[in-house]
């Protein structure tokens, strides 16, 4: 039976639900462990340590200049479980469907999770779907899953940061916030801005292959930049020291910010990632994630220091000090 919208009936779990797994799902979706249909994936067992993670999605709009609701869903999920040293290898989605959904609006996001995963080298290996009435959702909503391997040699964690160990961050921060931001509000520049949504797993495997100096990471999303180094310091129990002239930001995403009032370093990111470094290796590190295409505007931006534990100090390009805190709400709801 041919769609042109999201029923109620699609989330019934009778024959519309079978035709939408089938003509949709497992269309794009399939694989050995997902084509079995079974009411739980079951996957081999490598040797290791298994990293476990689930967040949902609730972006407006949901599809945006550099990716859509689907294509977030899966490289945050891949990037939650890299930050921990993970190599991702498995996801599993839950669909809540609005009645009345385009029916090529929802191929078009399975059709990007399916293409998302591919290029990460993940497997989507089971899921759901629910469809509630008109009006109490906002056209879709997803909800991710994610298995991770962890090789005995890697342990990434905010304990692991020491007095002068290096603060990198690998490319311009406050793209996708403002991207999102600037579709919303309906707002024009010269230069185009676009979300750096992208899997970062990558990455995270090239610098974990070639270096051990790597202490912690974390990326830096809702929130931003500021809120991702305030965490880590916390945990960390120690100071960390930054030097704004050294944080990449486009120069778009900094007048966007100016005409907004909005500060840069709050401002959301889906394809970047901070990696707290030793000293010693932290300019081979930044030159491995140079030459890679996702860190090619990496920049090593501060310092680890045991002076103003657990906070973080912005000397700004004016040589004054600031400290940075976390913000009591969002800059901007529903960025992911």
């Amino acid at each position: 039976m041919k769609t042109e919208k999201i029923e109620l009936a699609h989330g019934e779990g009778a024959r519309l639900t079978h035709e939408l797994i089938s003509r949709l799902f497992k269309h794009y979706f399939s694989n050995p462990y997902l084509d079995l249909l079974h009411d739980a994936a079951v996957l081999p067992n490598p040797n290791g340590r298994l990293a476990f993670t689930t967040d949902s999605y609730v972006i407006h709009p949901i599809f945006f200049a550099g990716g859509d609701i689907g294509k977030l869903a899966v490289c945050g999920t891949i990037n939650d479980l890299s930050m921990v040293g993970a190599k991702p290898l498995y996801l599993t989605t839950g669909y809540i469907l609005e009645e009345g959904m385009p029916y090529a609006d929802l191929e078009r996001v399975v059709c990007s999770m399916a293409g998302t995963a591919k290029e990460a080298g993940v497997e989507i290996v089971a899921g759901d779907t629910k469809v509630v009435e008109r009006g109490s959702a906002d056209k879709i909503f997803i909800n991710t899953a994610g298995i991770g391997w962890i090789s005995n040699e890697v342990n990434l964690s905010p304990g692991n940061i020491r007095e002068g160990d290096k603060i990198i961050v690998s490319g311009s921060i406050g793209d996708h916030g403002m991207a999102i931001l600037c579709l919303r509000e309906g707002l024009e520049f010269s230069t185009s801005l676009v979300s750096d949504c992208a899997p970062l797993n990558g990455l995270v495997q090239t610098i974990l292959g070639r270096h051990r100096g790597v202490r912690a990471m974390r990326d830096p999303t809702r929130g931003g930049l500021a809120t991702a180094l305030v965490e880590l310091a916390q945990s960390s129990g120690l100071g960390f020291e930054v030097e704004e002239r050294c944080v990449p930001a486009h120069e778009s995403v900094r007048a966007a910010c100016e005409l907004l009032g909005l500060d840069v370093f709050y401002v959301a990111n889906e394809g970047k990632l901070i990696l707290i470094v030793a000293p010693e290796e932290a300019e081979a590190v930044l030159r491995t994630m140079q030459n890679h295409p996702l860190g090619r505007e990496a920049s090593m931006i501060g310092q680890v220091v045991e002076r103003h534990p657990q906070k973080v100090a912005l000397k700004t390009i004016l040589g004054v000090r600031r400290v940075m805190e976390m913000l009591a709400g969002a800059q901007l709801p529903r960025i992911c």
